[in-house]
């Protein structure tokens, strides 16, 4: 069983990776990874989105004790915004926004205890939610992600 001091080392990686990507062109951060793909931008984009999505409706309401406003949404439609959000901002900005929201998560993470690591909250939809299944669910998302960015990176460089 993976710790919890893992985890959180697991969940911060995104951090780093996404930094790296400053170095990335302004040609290869908006050329898709593959025909019909998303480019890097849209991808940073999409987990930037995500992520603030998580912190501001669960993530701050458990640190906070307060009840989650968390709700199931379309995730085509989320996604869809998140191509169209990656466009108003430049690579700069894009990057230090995912590089916020992911720390202010972690932040929020390290301050909870063990009891409230497991505890089950009620989302805003009266569906289950716990820190304990979202973190690996979310490093899951990322690895998934970050292959795809690196398989493009590796051709992209070459």
């Amino acid at each position: 069983m993976t710790s919890r001091a893992q985890l959180m080392d697991e969940f911060a990686y995104l951090l780093t990776f996404v930094d790296s990507l400053r170095q990335l062109d302004d040609a290869g951060w908006t050329a898709p990874l593959a025909a019909g793909k998303w480019s890097t931008r849209d991808v940073v984009a999409h987990i930037m989105l995500w992520d603030k999505y998580f912190l501001e409706e669960a993530i701050a309401p458990i640190a906070a004790h307060h009840p989650l406003t968390l709700k199931h949404l379309d995730f085509d439609a989320f996604n869809r915004n998140a191509v169209e959000y990656a466009k108003t901002k430049d690579k700069t900005a894009l990057i230090e926004l995912t590089i916020r929201y992911r720390g202010e998560i972690l932040e929020r993470l390290r301050t909870l205890s063990d009891e409230e690591w497991v505890e089950v909250h009620q989302d805003g939809d009266g569906h289950p939610f716990a820190v304990d299944h979202y973190v690996p669910d979310f490093i899951a998302h990322d690895g998934h992600h970050i292959k795809q960015l690196q398989a493009f990176l590796h051709t992209y460089s070459a």
